[in-house]
């Protein structure tokens, strides 16, 4: 395998996915790998919802339609539950910020095993909530397909197109 840092960088946005299942001791890895990430004062304010039933995946594309979104054999979603989410003196809820942790894990955890997946934020949220029967302080954050890649050309390497150190770097002050 290697290093963490190549792990990170050979992880990308995969748009295409083959129609190949994804095996259940793959699928529970990965999971595992979300339930131990971090959050704030360790309420775990998460909640996924995991689909694999065609139909179900046919009516998730209703609230994100993407050709290629439904390719994927499995689709996560991953809710915040703002009641339980730490909230910080100002009021500041760590919410998102937690569940993005969450999301982080299993998308590396994901690459590691060989499989794809893309964050995907871009969605009708009101329609999810009303298709997955959410209640109403569970917020769907994020849909995270999860996959083989159909084929390595996918692999866009505009992920690998970051900004230096020195651009984003500041010691003791900005």
């Amino acid at each position: 395998m290697g290093n963490f840092l190549e792990l990170a960088m050979r992880r990308y946005s995969v748009r295409n996915y083959s129609d190949v299942r994804v095996e259940e001791e793959k699928l529970n890895y990965i999971l595992e790998c979300g339930r131990v990430a971090p959050s704030a004062a360790n309420n775990q304010p998460w909640h996924i919802i995991v689909i694999r039933d065609v139909e179900m995946r046919r009516k998730l594309a209703m609230t994100y339609n993407r050709d290629w979104f439904i390719q994927a054999p499995v689709i996560l979603v991953i809710c915040g539950d703002h009641q339980s989410g730490w909230k910080r003196a100002d009021g500041k809820d760590h919410t998102d910020i937690d569940v993005s942790i969450i999301i982080d894990h299993i998308t590396l955890a994901a690459a590691e095993q060989g499989l794809g997946t893309c964050w995907i934020c871009n969605f009708d949220a009101i329609l999810c909530s009303q298709v997955l029967a959410l209640p109403q302080h569970i917020e769907p954050i994020a849909y995270l397909p999860v996959g083989y890649p159909a084929d390595s050309t996918d692999n866009n390497s505009r992920h690998l197109k970051r900004k230096s150190l020195n651009e984003i770097i500041h010691y003791e002050t900005f």
